[in-house]
């Protein structure tokens, strides 16, 4: 098998040679991530240590819809651009809040949307917004969509797939890249067969002409093909980038974070590594060529994917300086790569790890595992550190725990036991990002750290309602349809939230962070929504079997997403739930580690500095500032030293700050602007606001 070979190939004509200078990014823009290096920097110092504890909100703007946001605005101009709940597209006066246009597709969308796409040309100012399969071309100066682009001012995702585009689905949750005159992306596909494959693919900022596209599914002949089953390609899904991706522009190298395949946790019908799902791929940005990748997980059974976008950082080393490429992943560690040559800049061992005993599977003898940084989150579950808030919940806890099987990272699922999955599947590190200071070398990450269980379970067959609900439908709602709110809702009561229609129609195109399954038959859809609604087991008939490939092997499922809870509902492990961690990635060590979040309730109780569950990424600047909102249960954006981690501001949001700030200078201020989403927390709050704090005017 294919492992971790790095092949690279710079010409004379590309990449590595005859650097230019990089022009500086204005005062006034924020991009996606900061810029395309997404190390969320920034120079400005008005807002600084001495002054921060000043900050006052400046302005509101108020999308007028209800519900979740991730969105991270992108500022250009004096002009913020973001997203509503529904996806509409909109820009505010980044000095005022005062909205100035908005654009609405006609498509009703939910779920992440985290960013634009920004691309000038002479007299030409582009927004780039995704609504569904569909990423739209907008008139940055007006909102309306440049008809030439594509068709009708759009392209469809689905298309081009060398598939049935009736049949796929694709949407680009976390912005790409622009290069030049290329727009590259990525995006979200299902992850159960059957769905798509996860393609990347750079289109024509013009015309919306596909000019290049790189097979995360080698297709025969292509690097990578022996690390799958021969016809993988054809029925194959999953290994998208749908976490976001990096660029330097300097040298024309995009930087891909590609995530698992699907289906994810249980692989009998994609043996082997699975090249290229779970990387850090290097590709040529003209051309998409391949210059060098790392894969973090073979034959992932877990969801290891990388959580976020890469992080192009400069880093000292013996006394010289390199350009590197850092990715922070869900099992809580961070591999750190020269940036030109895929060599790792601290020591990666494959270690070996149990065999799986499931049947038809097969797990990789080994994973790579860095030996620094250390993990920046608990890496196993042990009796010690389970809860010790009450007497109670810690006996309840460790009677659950006698129940499980906790051995660490990398331990294949049971199907007669649930596994601790420790830190659990959303990280670890998560989407929001991470941030670094160019000038002392740090690296920010805020982090996870809660225990979750999986496990699988035989598939029943069969084509009723019930059959295909718990084979499409329980690994995220579960067995009895209870979810994990507020990610996952519950679908108790669901008939009396929504028609049939609207039902049915989830089901097909999907909504929020569940994907559609548009190879499902009309029968097959009926009988699940019948299912959900009712309770009632209806046949589906003989179109429920029809597979769109005969290798898809889906004999055992996952059974579902579990949080540790302890039954008031808090972690059933002790403190600290979430952090915010300070890497030298010069030497690998700590600078600082200090708890991120609180819940009030406990709080209250004078149990403070839990740290808490977190979704959203930290900025930071040259006014010696790190800052963070993605707390989930108090709500609150705090400012920290970027030096010491010592606690300098915290304010109050309407809603929970699930997203990464921005910041920027308008009209001779630096705002500092979170979307206030909620939406991750039962006391989220409603979302649809952003918040802009600044000092006061003088």
């Amino acid at each position: 098998m294919l492992r971790n070979v790095r092949a690279v190939a710079i010409s004379a004509a590309g990449v590595g040679l005859a650097i230019l200078a990089q022009p500086a990014v204005p005062r006034s823009t924020w991009l996606y991530g900061g810029g395309p290096e997404q190390i969320r920097y920034s120079p400005l110092t008005q807002i600084n240590r001495a002054n921060v504890a000043q900050l006052q909100v400046a302005w509101t703007y108020d999308t007028g819809e209800r519900g979740a946001m991730q969105t991270q605005p992108v500022v250009v101009d004096g002009v913020l651009y973001g997203y509503t709940p529904a996806h509409k597209t909109f820009a505010v006066n980044a000095a005022t809040g005062a909205e100035l246009w908005a654009f609405d597709s006609g498509i009703a969308g939910s779920g992440p949307n985290r960013g634009v796409m920004y691309w000038a040309g002479e007299d030409d100012r582009r927004v780039f917004a995704a609504v569904g399969d569909f990423i739209y071309a907008l008139d940055a100066r007006t909102g309306k969509p440049i008809e030439t682009f594509g068709t009708a001012g759009r392209i469809d995702l689905r298309e081009d797939l060398d598939r049935d585009p009736a049949l796929q689905t694709v949407r680009l949750t976390t912005p790409g890249v622009i290069y030049k005159d290329l727009m590259i992306v990525g995006g979200r596909v299902g992850e159960t067969l059957p769905t798509s494959p996860g393609h990347i693919r750079a289109y024509d900022v013009r015309t919306g002409a596909l000019r290049w596209t790189f097979h995360t599914i080698p297709h025969p002949g292509e690097f990578g093909y022996a690390t799958w089953p021969p016809e993988a390609w054809k029925y194959g899904g999953g290994a998208n980038d749908w976490a976001g991706m990096a660029l330097d522009e300097r040298r024309g190298i995009v930087y891909v974070a590609t995530g698992s395949a699907a289906s994810d946790f249980y692989g009998a019908d994609r043996l082997g590594d699975d090249l290229f799902a779970n990387c850090l791929l290097a590709l040529d940005a003209a051309t998409g060529k391949r210059i060098w990748h790392f894969q973090f997980v073979h034959h992932d059974l877990w969801d290891r994917d990388p959580p976020a976008p890469p992080s192009l950082v400069t880093v000292r080393r013996n006394g010289r300086t390199i350009d590197a490429v850092a990715q922070a992943t869900k099992q809580g560690f961070v591999f750190l790569f020269d940036r030109v040559t895929g060599d790792p800049l601290f020591p990666i061992e494959e270690r070996p790890f149990p065999a799986s005993e499931v049947p038809g599977e097969v797990a990789s003898r080994t994973q790579p595992v860095p030996l620094a940084p250390a993990p920046f989150a608990r890496q196993r579950l042990t009796a010690d550190l389970l809860t010790n808030r009450t007497p109670e919940s810690h006996q309840w806890a460790l009677d659950r725990f006698k129940t499980l099987r906790s051995e660490g990272q990398f331990v294949p699922f049971e199907v007669d036991r649930p596994a601790v999955v420790f830190p659990g599947f959303d990280g670890g590190a998560e989407w929001g990002g991470q941030a670094f200071d160019p000038d002392s070398g740090l690296y920010y990450i805020n982090a996870n750290d809660l225990a979750w269980t999986g496990q699988l379970s035989p598939s029943t067959g069969g084509h009723s309602g019930r059959a295909l609900y718990l084979q499409h439908c329980a690994a995220c709602h579960h067995d009895d349809g209870a979810g994990v709110p507020p990610q996952i809702p519950s679908l108790a009561g669901i008939a009396g939230r929504r028609s049939v229609s609207e039902t049915a129609k989830i089901v097909k195109d999907g909504a929020g962070r569940m994907p559609g399954f548009p190879t499902l038959a009309p029968a097959v859809v009926n009988a699940i929504v019948q299912f959900v609604r009712t309770g009632k087991d209806t046949p589906a008939g003989s179109q429920a079997v029809e597979k769109a490939h005969p290798l898809i092997d889906n004999s055992y499922r996952f059974t579902g997403y579990d949080k540790f809870l302890d039954p008031d509902g808090y972690p059933a492990v002790a403190p600290p739930w979430g952090t915010l961690n300070a890497i030298d990635l010069n030497s690998g060590g700590y600078a600082w580690t200090v708890p991120l979040g609180e819940y009030p309730d406990l709080a209250k109780q004078g149990l403070t500095r839990t740290g808490s569950e977190n979704y959203g990424g930290p900025i930071a600047t040259a006014g010696g500032l790190v800052i963070i909102a993605a707390t989930n249960h108090d709500r609150k954006v705090r400012a920290f030293d970027k030096a010491t981690g010592a606690l300098l501001w915290e304010a109050a949001l309407p809603s929970s700050g699930n997203a990464t700030p921005a910041t920027y200078e308008a009209g001779g201020r630096q705002f500092i602007v979170i979307t206030a989403g909620g939406g991750k927390s039962p006391t989220g709050g409603p979302g649809g606001v952003y918040v802009a704090f600044a000092l006061p005017a003088r």
